[in-house]
C-alpha cells in the first residue's frame, strides 16, 4: 500500500484503485476511487453486497486491501497511528451490557489515549449533545436500539476526531432522534470535521450530505454533489379532478406525461414549455389546484441505477455487504 502522490492537505480521504479479493473468486472492490474533503458530509450508499462495509473496514485497518493507493488524513491507507484521529461507529456495534452509557463513552475514549480529566469533561458535554444525560447512569443492557445509537455516536466523537465514520447511524432511531443526529452531523461539518456516512435511509442522506457516492458490484458508478445528481426533471400539475383523455392529448402536442390520480407529471425542461399543457388542461375544462417543479429524489436515482446494473429491484436479491 502506497500513499497517493501530492495528496492535498484538505482531503480527509483520498483513495484510488482500491481492490479487495476474497479468495480467487469474490472481487468485493473493483478499483474504487473516492475523495472526501475536510468539513464535508459525504454519503456512501448502495445495495447489500455492494462493498460498502468492506471499504469502511479497509479505512479502519480491520481488513487489508488486495491493492490500494491513497491516504486517510494525510497518511497511507493502513497507517495504524491515524486511527486515534478517527471516530468510528460500526453498524452492528456491541457495548458491554453491564456498563452505563457514561462508562462506555469514557472507556472507549481511554482506549484512544484520552487522559482521565479531558475524557470525563468530554463525556458530560457529549451526553448532552446526543440527548442521553437523563440515562447516563443506566446500564447499556436496559437501552433501546435508538439509545444505543445515540451513545455510539457520542462515543465516536469522544477523541475530538478529524474524521468520523458512521455506519447506519440512524438505524432504529425515531424521527426526533434522526433530526437530532442530523443536527450533530451539521455541527461537526461546521467545526471542520469530515463526516463519512454509510446509510440505507436515502432521504436522510439527501438532507445532510454535501456529496454522495453510489456503489454497486464493488464499483462507484455515480458520485457528485446532491444538487448535481438530482436535477429538476419535470413539473407537476395537480388537478381538482382527473380529466379524461388528457394524457393522449398532451402526447399529441409533444409533451410526455405520467398521470397518478389527480397528479399530472409533465416532462418538460423549463416553465415556458409547460404553458401549452396548462392551456390544454383549461380548454378541456380541467381545474388546476397546484403547479410546481419536481426534483427526483436520491431514492429515484438509486433505483434507476440499480435497475441499469442488475436489471431488477434492490429487494430481489439482497446479499451481505
Amino acid at each position: 500500500m502506497t500513499a497517493a502522490p501530492n495528496s492535498s492537505n484538505y482531503l480527509a480521504i483520498d483513495l484510488r484503485n482500491v481492490h479487495k479479493m476474497y479468495g480467487k473468486k469474490v472481487h468485493a472492490l473493483r478499483g474504487v476511487a473516492m475523495q472526501v474533503s475536510r468539513g464535508e458530509i459525504f454519503g456512501l450508499l448502495g445495495p447489500n453486497g455492494a462493498g460498502k462495509s468492506t471499504l469502511v473496514k479497509i479505512l479502519m485497518t480491520v481488513i487489508r486491501p488486495t491493492e490500494a493507493v491513497g491516504t486517510v488524513l494525510g497518511h497511507p491507507v493502513g497507517h495504524k497511528a491515524t486511527l486515534s484521529r478517527i471516530g468510528y461507529l460500526p453498524e452492528h456495534h456491541r457495548f458491554p451490557r453491564y456498563l452505563t452509557g457514561r462508562q462506555v463513552m469514557q472507556f472507549f475514549a481511554a482506549l484512544q489515549g484520552v487522559s482521565r480529566g479531558p475524557r470525563n469533561r468530554m463525556a458530560e458535554g457529549l451526553l448532552d449533545r446526543v440527548g442521553m444525560r437523563a440515562w447516563a447512569n443506566e446500564r447499556i443492557g436496559t437501552y433501546s436500539k435508538g439509545m444505543m445509537q445515540r451513545i455510539g455516536i457520542g462515543m465516536a466523537m469522544m477523541s475530538t476526531p478529524d474524521l468520523v465514520l458512521l455506519d447506519e447511524p440512524t438505524d432504529g432511531v425515531d424521527p426526533v432522534g434522526r433530526r437530532d443526529i442530523r443536527d450533530i452531523l451539521l455541527d461537526l461539518r461546521r467545526r471542520g470535521t469530515a463526516v463519512f456516512v454509510n446509510s440505507h435511509l436515502l432521504s436522510e442522506l439527501e438532507m445532510v450530505c454535501d456529496r454522495v457516492a453510489i456503489m454497486m458490484a464493488g464499483q462507484v458508478i455515480r458520485e457528485g454533489r446532491v444538487d448535481e445528481l438530482l436535477p429538476q426533471d419535470r413539473y407537476e400539475i395537480e388537478l381538482a379532478q382527473p380529466v379524461e383523455g388528457l394524457d393522449t392529448a398532451l402526447t399529441g402536442i409533444g409533451i410526455k406525461t405520467v398521470s397518478t390520480g389527480n397528479a399530472l407529471w409533465c416532462q418538460v425542461a423549463q416553465a415556458s414549455d409547460l404553458q401549452p399543457a396548462i392551456d390544454l388542461v383549461r380548454a378541456r375544462g380541467g381545474v388546476i389546484s397546484r403547479i410546481g417543479p419536481h426534483r427526483a429524489s436520491l431514492e429515484d436515482l438509486f433505483i434507476q441505477l440499480y435497475q441499469q446494473v442488475h436489471g431488477n429491484s434492490p429487494t430481489a436479491g439482497a446479499q451481505r455487504s
